[in-house]
């Protein structure tokens, strides 16, 4: 091969090993997606959970609400 088919046979080698990095990458992308999808799911899930229980509990109490954070309740006991 001569000089000249050697730089333009780089290029072309470069571009295509950065496709297909691109390629895995997009890949890679979608999974981490559809997993954070399915955390973002879960949060929503324990938070209305939460709610619920805190519903209850305030109904149980007799409508009496505390303030302050949840650390502040687990130094209380």
């Amino acid at each position: 091969m001569s000089r000249g088919t050697d730089l333009q046979a780089a290029p072309a080698t470069v571009a295509a090993s950065l496709t297909a990095e691109a390629t895995a990458l997009e890949g890679r992308l979608r999974q981490l997606r559809e997993a954070l999808h399915g955390v973002n799911a879960h949060i929503a899930s324990i938070a209305e959970t939460l709610q619920t229980l805190r519903g209850a509990t305030t109904a149980q109490s007799g409508g009496e609400r505390r303030s302050g954070s949840a650390d502040d309740a687990l130094s209380r006991s």
